[in-house]
């Protein structure tokens, strides 16, 4: 019986943008408008100025709610806001697919400005099993693109940074990937078969 190669490069992934289509915050406020019927501007100006509180895990989503509700006008109790959040994700279909052909012994992180509630319903996800190392801004209370969130993803996949291509759709992130000591990959869904080209070599060594 022949064992699995011994594996130097590996690679994490942010989420949104990247296992979605499109960004999560401007589909989750269209439909909170949409079902609330008020003006979609007014619940992204309140979205906006206070998301980050969720990304540093300083707020709970209901501690969110409760501020965005009161400011925006918006009749409508948590549980049907939480429904709504959890249901504006829409997933891109070809990132799961090149998540599960990922060879064996590559390991696989992930590094996301995310929220509570989200980041537990994805690690729900049975597709997140093939991730060795998930790291959510909420949970360690830096967001990226701060150096602390890419030395906590270096420690949660227990391989050097040089070792790991980074993959956001953000030039910003990759940026701050790269003086982290990550190899970067920008990503836009509507290149998919280039990305994974690009994938595929940086794993085999090729560049």
């Amino acid at each position: 019986m022949s064992e699995s190669p011994v594996r130097t490069r590996h690679v994490a992934f942010d989420w949104g943008g990247v296992f979605t289509v499109g960004t999560f915050d401007g589909r989750s406020t269209q439909n909170v408008a949409d079902r609330a019927g008020v003006p979609v501007e007014r619940v992204r100006e309140s979205y906006f100025r206070h998301v980050r509180q969720l990304e540093v895990g300083a707020w709970s989503l209901p501690q969110f709610w409760t501020v965005l509700q009161e400011e925006a006008g918006i009749p409508l109790p948590y549980d049907e806001f939480e429904e709504l959040y959890l249901g504006s994700v829409h997933d891109n279909a070809p990132m799961y697919a090149t998540l599960a052909a990922l060879p064996e012994g590559v390991r696989v992180g992930l590094l996301s400005n995310n929220y509570p509630v989200v980041s537990d319903h994805l690690r729900r996800d049975p597709r997140f099993g093939r991730f060795d190392a998930l790291v959510f801004s909420n949970e360690i209370g830096h967001k990226k693109p701060a150096p602390e969130a890419f030395a906590a993803l270096q420690e949660a996949m227990g391989v050097p940074a040089a070792q790991v291509a980074f993959v956001d759709d953000v030039q910003e992130n990759i940026d701050a990937a790269h003086a982290a000591g990550f190899h970067g990959l920008l990503y836009h869904h509507d290149h998919h078969e280039q990305f994974g080209h690009d994938l595929a070599a940086w794993l085999a060594g090729e560049d």
